[in-house]
């Protein structure tokens, strides 16, 4: 199972939200670099960054932080936020990103991530958040009445291989994580479950690789040390 250690960034800086709220943020004093090298030097082979900045405007706002990630490490680096043309996707992948993350696009604009699925395979994966089971959109500010489930069976009918899961009311909050609904996800065929939002024990990782999840996204529980990123790896398995 994969481990991606998370970066998320607004305005170039290291964050993380509580519960997706931007008006809960807790800033960190190292840069971008530091935190992709010290991820590397740790065991890490991937990592997830996020541009929030990007993910309410629509826009890489965050691009230029983003390439000083990926030029920092040799790591596999997936890239989400306000990624919502084909432009963007092309330029972070030209730019050495291994994959990037279509989140409110896939709401908005369905075809669009089907036909970006056809063209770019398995660098395309879809992030879906969800608030009470209901798919959340625009850095998280907004709930639809879409049901989460069924939005990633739909997403692996389409040919979408590889969905991130984040239940936000578990995101931040270093009270563990949602393993019901990676249970009922992981039955969906053909469809890879990337686990994120609030995962903060070891025993959680362990669970969650029983269950059959192909990564996990780990972020406050490794800034504030409730998590050691080796053991985390060592109990995940081998970084393939």
């Amino acid at each position: 199972m994969k481990v991606f250690p998370a970066i998320d960034m607004i305005n170039g800086e290291v964050v993380r939200l509580l519960k997706g709220d931007y008006g809960k943020v807790t800033r960190y004093s190292l840069s971008v670099e530091e935190a992709a090298k010290g991820f590397h030097a740790d065991g890490a082979r991937y990592l997830h960054a996020v541009d929030l900045d990007g993910a309410k405007s629509g826009r890489p706002d965050n691009a230029e932080s983003v390439a000083k990630i990926i030029k920092a490490a040799p790591l596999f680096v997936e890239i989400g936020g306000g990624i919502r043309e084909e432009g963007q996707i092309s330029r972070y992948l030209s730019s050495g990103a291994g994959r990037v993350i279509l989140g409110t696009v896939a709401v908005t604009d369905f075809p669009f991530v089907v036909r970006m699925a056809e063209k770019y395979g398995e660098k395309i994966v879809v992030g879906v958040d969800a608030a009470d089971g209901k798919v959340a959109i625009s850095g998280w500010r907004n709930v639809t009445d879409i049901d989460s489930i069924e939005f990633c069976m739909k997403l692996a009918k389409a040919g979408v291989r590889t969905v991130i899961y984040t239940d936000i009311s578990k995101d931040g909050a270093l009270a563990g994580t949602n393993l019901d609904i990676y249970k009922k996800l992981r039955d969906i065929e053909g469809l890879k479950i990337t686990a994120s939002g609030g995962i903060t024990f070891l025993d959680e990782i362990g669970a969650l690789k029983e269950i059959g999840v192909d990564a996990v996204i780990l972020g406050r529980a490794l800034y504030e040390g409730r998590l050691n990123l080796r053991e985390a790896i060592s109990v995940a398995g081998p970084q393939e």
